[in-house]
């Protein structure tokens, strides 16, 4: 998204610039799809962090700060502070959610560095486990896919389920005093935590949004007949359900690496089927007429280094890279921030990727009021907006010159309209 043509050849590397709809805009010449749709997009070159690992960057990406160490060997805890996905999914359901579909999803998989180590902020962290997302865990893709545990087992009927939840509850007759359970904050999250998977289970709606068999064939082709084709493809459905956010991931973090081989590996493997499935969730949600309530933030943990390395091949760089939004009212065809003459640092307008959702609900001029939440046996006080004024945050100051459409998204309230779809 930001080639440097006039660079040395170390650092621009073999392919050619090519021309966008976007009068003096250039891209890689691996994204025609996308040289022809810039009018629909925001493009911002400057945004950078600190933290050069698979899970920090990532972390940092979604919770905008850092993580208490930048280290790819770290896992989800009940600590975390939750990130952009899981803070929409509470707001959700804080306003009385019941889409009958899950608030927040995470498709195919989280992300994790190299399949062992899953990045914090994904889940409910601080706020419970009442708050974690709906992971498929399996690829889309696949032949005879079908979402598990979506639906009862042919031998227990709805009513029967009933019982059973009830017996769990209740144990015993309610009304003795033997009964009577004294019930932890663990518990109860737990409680709150099977009551959604049985609302789940009981939705029709929620079948039908996973169930990509509904789809002709040629809206599946035309996201790809691939795992990250097939998740967007599901992500739309999700939102055209009622879901509130929903995160695509492009495989474990090695998927994406290319310390070797780096022209090869975008070539062949990593660039074109993102590109075909991002090209086709625009095209797809604006012809539905849901681009205008859906935000779709198309970015990574990190780039990459300036520099090819030795091995032909490009390392981890979190010092400048690009971010791409569409959608929620955002206004297409703006080019923000630059970076220097070989990509390496913001030159102009640096960013950090979402910034404190915290801090950003009210620096975004989001007005609401504040909300007192009970977090494992203490009192957080944090702030939830209501109503969306002009401005957006990417990092703890406003970007001014990212504009908004006029249109409902602007009156949408948070928890509600916009949806938001995310791909790493």
């Amino acid at each position: 998204m930001d080639p440097k043509p006039d660079a040395g050849s170390e650092v621009r590397g073999i392919f050619s610039p090519i021309r966008t709809n976007l009068p003096g805009v250039h891209i890689s010449e691996l994204l025609p799809r996308m040289a022809k749709r810039m009018d629909k997009v925001a493009l911002i070159r400057s945004v950078h962090h600190e933290h050069s690992s698979h899970n920090g960057g990532m972390h940092w990406a979604t919770v905008g700060r850092p993580y208490r160490v930048d280290s790819t060997l770290i896992n989800p805890s009940h600590s975390d502070i939750p990130g952009v996905g899981t803070l929409c999914g509470w707001l959700a359901q804080r306003d009385g959610f019941s889409a009958g579909v899950p608030p927040y999803v995470i498709t195919p998989f989280p992300h994790c560095d190299s399949n062992a180590y899953i990045t914090p902020a994904q889940y409910g962290g601080c706020l419970g486990a009442q708050f974690d997302p709906f992971v498929l865990d399996d690829d889309p893709n696949a032949t005879g896919f079908k979402v598990r545990n979506l639906s009862l087992d042919t031998s227990l009927t709805p009513e029967h389920l009933t019982q059973r939840i009830g017996l769990l509850k209740n144990p015993a007759d309610s009304q003795s005093p033997q009964s009577q359970r004294i019930v932890s904050p663990q518990a109860a999250e737990t409680d709150i935590f099977s009551d959604k998977a049985v609302s789940i289970l009981q939705s029709e709606k929620a079948a039908q949004a996973f169930d990509l068999t509904r789809e002709p064939d040629s809206v599946r082709e035309r996201y790809g007949r691939h795992s990250l084709g097939q998740s967007h493809l599901l992500a739309r459905r999700l939102v055209e359900a009622g879901t509130r956010f929903v995160t695509t991931v492009n495989g474990p973090s090695i998927t994406s690496d290319t310390h070797k081989d780096n022209f090869s590996g975008l070539k062949n493997r990593i660039v074109p089927p993102m590109e075909q499935a991002y090209a086709a969730l625009l095209d797809d949600l604006k012809e539905r007429g849901l681009l205008d309530t859906t935000l779709v933030v198309w970015m990574g943990e990190f780039g990459r280094t300036p520099k090819i390395n030795v091995d032909a091949g490009r390392d981890h760089w979190p010092g400048c890279y690009s971010v791409l939004l569409a959608g929620g009212g955002i206004r297409g065809g703006q080019l923000l921030g630059e970076s220097d003459s070989t990509g390496a640092y913001p030159k102009d307008r640096p960013v950090t990727p979402c910034g404190n959702p915290h801090h950003d609900i009210r620096r975004a001029r989001l007005r609401g009021e504040q909300h007192q939440l009970r977090i494992h046996g203490r009192s957080s006080r944090r702030a939830d907006g209501r109503h969306a004024d002009r401005g957006a945050v990417l990092s703890g100051r406003k970007i001014t010159r990212l504009r908004f459409r006029e249109s409902r998204a602007r009156r949408a309230r948070i928890g509600q309209r916009p949806h938001v779809a995310r791909h790493d």
